[in-house]
């Protein structure tokens, strides 16, 4: 009856639980050999994989995806912490030596549950890496939820293991990966660093290491990013004036949706400097909008030749662009009154401080005009210590005229 449901194994995913169930579960070297013998018949690596990942969360309910939930196993019994994690230890090491080396065979979220279960009973460094490297293979299916992996080392003072998360980035990269994979990885760090981002313990070279591992290219927007700089600078509020620049200097102000730039101008936590490039930012996107519009004929590609636009479909086009040009005003009265607010704090500060024209250029000609700002704003600093208004004042009267949208998770 087994070689009958064994050679029916060969067609179908499900035949194996004939013969899995009934015998295979009671020893681990009878599961090693049995799983051999069926490898030579030329099963599929899907298939195995189904057979360890299957057998594994029985033996081991740790493996297993509803683990947290509660679910036990008859095969649990009372025994010594030492005599079970040596148990586990072989288990997983036992594991490890008969997955198929097929990349796809075993899912990833499985193995980010096996290498949380080595970690925590100290397997060998080789095992470890053998699912470290299968893992970074394909950490663009990983989920969040099983990336969180603690770190289990008495040295290292953060809850999670960012280390760990680091190295399976950077082996990740270390690949050829197509851009749709990376831009998921992309996501997923920003995610894993909002989350870890709470963590006190977290030190800024850690973060920043993390999130600058990836390249610019990765990412489709930096909302994530910034909302995972945000958090951070929420839970460390002793993170110096020049250290949240450095972090700062991660994000493209260019790929922040107008959502975000919005929060980003209303964050009493972020430096001038950061605010000030959005602005710039959305100012040039916001000119390129108008210039397009000013240049785009009335007449839709796809209209024949001699179709004339409704009198409604000119009233739609016309309103959108005056639309737009009302945003660019808007933009640009906010940092006239930034412009007049500085002034101000300077003169108090500083009575022989002067201003040049800041202009309103496109956005890649305006690194100096902001790097100006930040010197005199430090300068005149230095001089006095004349209350507290600084960027905080700036930016709430930079952006009180308009009303605000709810930002979408934000940690303010």
């Amino acid at each position: 009856m087994k070689k009958q449901c064994c050679e029916e194994s060969e067609a179908t995913v499900g035949s194996w639980e004939c013969w899995f169930d009934d015998a295979c579960i009671v020893d681990m070297d009878y599961f090693v050999k049995t799983l051999s013998s069926i490898k030579q018949k030329g099963i599929r690596a899907d298939l195995i994989g189904s057979i360890i990942t299957h057998y594994a969360s029985i033996w081991l309910p740790d493996l297993s995806a509803s683990s947290e939930n509660g679910v036990t196993t008859q095969f649990q019994s009372p025994e010594s912490v030492t005599s079970s994690w040596m148990k586990k230890r072989f288990f997983v090491e036992t594991l490890v030596n008969v997955l198929p080396p097929e990349k796809d065979s075993v899912p990833c979220n499985f193995l980010l549950r096996l290498l949380r279960t080595a970690n925590m009973v100290r397997v060998d460094a080789t095992y470890r890496a053998e699912i470290e490297d299968r893992i970074s293979s394909q950490l663009d299916q990983a989920s969040l939820k099983e990336l969180m992996i603690p770190s289990f080392s008495h040295t290292c003072g953060t809850l999670l293991d960012v280390e760990l998360v680091l190295r399976l980035v950077k082996r990740f990269m270390s690949m050829d990966r197509d851009g749709a994979a990376l831009v998921k990885v992309a996501k997923l760090v920003d995610c894993y660093l909002a989350e870890a981002a709470v963590d006190a313990n977290l030190s800024l070279s850690e973060f920043h290491a993390l999130a600058g591992v990836l390249p610019n290219h990765a990412r489709a927007t930096d909302d994530g990013l910034y909302r995972a700089i945000d958090t951070y600078l929420k839970a460390h509020p002793g993170v110096l004036k020049q250290e949240r620049k450095g972090l700062c200097r991660l994000l493209d102000s260019r790929k922040l949706t107008p959502e975000a730039s919005l929060h980003t101008a209303q964050n009493e936590r972020l430096p001038v400097r950061a605010v000030i490039q959005v602005l710039f930012s959305e100012q040039a996107k916001l000119n390129r909008q108008v210039d397009w519009s000013g240049s785009f004929s009335l007449r839709s590609p796809n209209d024949p030749p001699g179709r004339c636009l409704s009198k409604r479909e000119m009233n739609a086009q016309q309103l959108e662009i005056t639309k737009l040009k009302e945003d660019v005003y808007r933009l640009q009265n906010q940092l006239n009154a930034m412009k007049v607010q500085m002034e101000r704090l300077a003169v108090k500060k500083k009575g022989l401080f002067k201003w040049k024209r800041l202009g309103m250029p496109t956005f890649g000609r305006n690194v100096g005009g902001v790097e100006r700002i930040e010197e005199e704003e430090e300068e005149a600093e230095r001089e006095s210590r004349f209350g507290r208004q600084t960027s905080m004042d700036m930016k709430t009267s930079l952006v009180k005229s308009r009303t605000p949208h709810k930002w979408r998770k934000s940690m303010s």
